[in-house]
């Protein structure tokens, strides 16, 4: 009995068009399940930065004391964390935290409880934290004007809400604060 001939396969080539690159692929893939990644320059060309590294002017936790509402705050995590805390005797130990990192750790713990708002109250108090920064410190505004035009990150792998998370999609809350304050001071 003769061996039966296979089947051709006809290959079409499709092409994605992402940002500023274009990838082609088979189709034949996606009949199979396999599943495509494709690379984000956007992504590898922003200026990213970790909330906790005390050297990085742009970290929410660097030793930049602020002024605001009447008060110094040791860092802008300090100010948002105590802001952000429903009770006041919380809010206040979190205010007396030795480091910034000190008090995201007290303040994020799920049985301490946040404002009813925190979801759209935090990224403003966030904001007007590192406004006040770079208003008081010329070496934070000339590191966030460094940056010009690129995509600015904080990449914290477990935190979806402030970072960009492990899989980068997170809301980078942090980033956009500082890309909005960017475009504020550069008009």
């Amino acid at each position: 009995m003769p061996m039966p001939m296979p089947m051709p396969i006809l290959i079409t080539i499709q092409k994605l068009q992402y940002d500023d690159i274009s990838i082609y692929w088979q189709d034949r893939y996606f009949r199979y399940g396999y599943v495509l990644f494709t690379a984000n320059l956007a992504m590898e060309k922003a200026c990213q930065f970790s909330r906790f590294d005390l050297a990085n002017p742009l970290s929410t936790c660097s030793l930049h004391p602020i002024l605001l509402e009447d008060k110094n705050w040791l860092t802008c995590e300090h100010y948002v964390q105590a802001k952000t805390l429903k009770k006041t005797q919380h809010a206040d130990i979190a205010a007396a935290m030795p480091t910034g990192e000190k008090a995201y750790e007290y303040g994020k713990v799920w049985y301490r409880a946040k404002i009813n708002d925190y979801p759209s109250t935090a990224p403003i108090l966030m904001k007007r934290a590192l406004y006040t920064k770079v208003q008081m410190y010329e070496e934070v505004r000339e590191a966030l004007l460094a940056t010009e035009d690129r995509l600015i990150v904080e990449t914290s792998q477990y935190d979806y809400f402030w970072g960009i998370g492990r899989d980068q999609r997170g809301l980078n809350h942090i980033g956009k604060a500082w890309m909005d304050i960017r475009d504020k001071l550069r008009s």
